[in-house]
């Protein structure tokens, strides 16, 4: 069995239906791949109070993320005035395709970047899960579990060491 073309094999486009028009996103070249992961990578540290690469941040100011990420669809979405929220969320969009997937980009573009919106809330999760309406009452915690034992008698049990 020999390796097909990966070409076949991959969807190398994102489709972003903007104000009635489908802007194509072009895949990435492997630097822009490589940057948007070092940049996701660099807020998640960020996020949880770690250290930054301030090379890693300091690179991605001074280049146009969002021209990079989105490809030619960038030129075109200029040129037809989509409004920069819209435009910002299409390079959002672009930004986890390129770091995870297209099924976390397209939850990320229906979710309109909402993070409440994106995961579902509790009661959806336990519904979907299958899980318990209520949660059973605990046991005891006092320490105790049933009838003491009764004491043994004198001369009963283990030989004297």
């Amino acid at each position: 069995m020999a390796f097909k073309e990966l070409g076949e094999l991959l969807d190398e486009t994102l489709q972003l239906p903007v104000a009635g028009t489908v802007y194509t996103v072009p895949a990435p070249s492997a630097e822009v791949g490589l940057r948007v992961q070092a940049i996701i990578n660099a807020a998640a540290v960020a996020a949880d109070g770690g250290r930054v690469d301030e090379q890693v941040l300091g690179d991605a100011a001074e280049r146009d993320l969002f021209r990079d990420v989105l490809g030619t669809a960038h030129g075109q979405m200029v040129a037809d005035g989509v409004p920069w929220p819209a435009l910002k969320h299409s390079a959002i969009t672009a930004m986890v395709w390129i770091a995870q997937d297209k099924a976390a980009a397209e939850a990320f573009w229906n979710s309109g970047g909402d993070p409440n919106r994106l995961a579902p809330n509790r009661a959806e999760r336990r519904a979907r899960s299958g899980a318990a309406k209520s949660t059973p009452n605990r046991g005891s915690t006092s320490g105790t579990s049933g009838p003491k034992a009764r004491p043994r008698p004198a001369g009963k049990g283990r030989a004297p060491r």
